[in-house]
């Protein structure tokens, strides 16, 4: 065992140009994302709006839309809101979407280097769905609250956010409350947004799934992160097969866990696991 620890510390080393976009970056560094920051620290979102224009919305939406065929199997999902999940075997139109620079850029400044991708999912909340139960994302990490969020996650609009139509509610400062309190619907507001914004949320914020009221259909797209040292909602290690990771971009390799968390979590065999793709 020494021995391959060696050999990994050697191989840790000689791939950290290939993981470098999961470190801090000067690339995904600027005011915009500081701003945001600040913004999510205080309230526990932030909404940025204007990040996917109107051609890329009218690709995602025709490609993602022949997945849409299986409602909810329980409350939490919903009777009727279509969800799609292992999404990064069945398209690569969302890639661009989980390694966002401006959402990376957030995840630079809150968690340590080599963060994973949780999940990822298509949800599209139907006419006539009721409201969702309120949560907390990363509350399945059983550490008492108060305390910094271990995961943190985005809702992308691919249709307009409205107060009818199903718009995820938060409830601004929320992240910081401790064990003994949970959200309440009087407290939640709804995150209205265009079409091509995205929602950013930490794991500790409460929200949930608007009641959609509307007579039309409120398309999205999340993806959730969580700390390095955590284990991920999805097994994408089980999902995806190599050659589909090979098509992925090295930020999405190292996301969804082709990384080490230093010194050695994520080995295989005792071998960082970029080296699987390189041994067939």
């Amino acid at each position: 065992m020494p021995r391959k620890i060696a050999n990994l510390s050697v191989l840790d080393s000689d791939l950290a140009a290939r993981h470098k976009a999961l470190r801090p970056s000067a690339e995904r560094s600027s005011p915009e994302i500081d701003r945001d920051f600040d913004t999510l620290m205080r309230d526990g979102y932030v909404i940025i709006e204007g990040v996917l224009d109107r051609d890329t919305l009218s690709d995602i939406r025709s490609r993602i839309t022949p997945l849409l065929d299986k409602t909810g199997r329980n409350t939490f999902e919903g009777a009727r809101t279509q969800r799609v999940y292992d999404v990064f075997s069945k398209t690569r139109v969302l890639d661009h979407l989980a390694d966002h620079p401006r959402i990376l850029g957030l995840m630079d400044k809150l968690f340590l280097p080599n963060y994973l991708i949780s999940q990822a999912q298509i949800i599209n909340i139907l006419p006539g769905e009721a409201p969702q139960l309120l949560h907390a994302d990363d509350s399945f990490y059983k550490v008492p609250r108060p305390r910094p969020p271990l995961g943190a996650a985005t809702i992308w609009a691919i249709d307009g956010f409205t107060e009818d139509n199903g718009a995820t509610v938060v409830i601004p400062g929320s992240h910081a409350w401790g064990q003994d309190r949970r959200g309440r619907w009087e407290d939640a507001i709804p995150a209205v947004m265009p079409a091509g914004s995205v929602l950013f949320f930490l794991g500790t914020t409460w929200h949930g799934g608007g009641e959609n009221r509307s007579d039309k259909p409120r398309l999205a797209v999340t993806c959730q992160y969580c700390e390095a040292y955590l284990r991920q909602q999805e097994n994408f290690l089980l999902e995806l097969s190599r050659e589909v990771v090979r098509e992925l971009s090295p930020e999405l390799r190292s996301l969804i866990g082709y990384s080490i968390m230093p010194p050695f979590m994520g080995m295989v065999d005792g071998k960082h696991p970029l080296r699987l793709l390189e041994e067939e």
